[in-house]
């Protein structure tokens, strides 16, 4: 129990705050992305500069169960430029926007 004259603080970096989301993100993403955590692995990219975050989710094998990377053509330095956001809150319903990799491969370029 904390004592009345007592408050506890916690200042963190931007290094920090990120980190926290992304975590947030992966405890979440069933909720966030409709998926089952253990089908479904994930990419991220931050951009410090403009404190934007793109976080994304895809399958991780396919039928024969050969690991699926996230394609080296899509950018996600690229997209958080490119795209506009999927949602203005994260406590809501359709929080996500879901695109081909074909989509994503091309607004990398």
């Amino acid at each position: 129990m904390i004592d009345e004259n007592r408050i506890r603080v916690i200042k963190i970096s931007k290094e920090a705050l990120f980190e926290f989301i992304y975590e947030k993100f992966i405890d979440n993403q069933e909720l966030y992305f409709d998926v089952d955590a253990l089908d479904v692995t994930d990419t991220f990219d931050i951009d410090f500069e403009n404190g934007d975050f793109i976080f994304c989710v895809h399958k991780d094998e396919d039928e024969n169960g050969n690991y699926i990377e996230f394609p080296k053509e899509i950018d996600l330095k690229k997209l958080l430029k490119k795209l506009p956001d999927t949602t203005n809150t994260m406590f809501g319903d359709g929080r996500y926007k879901e695109y081909s990799k074909e989509e994503l491969i091309e607004l990398s370029k």
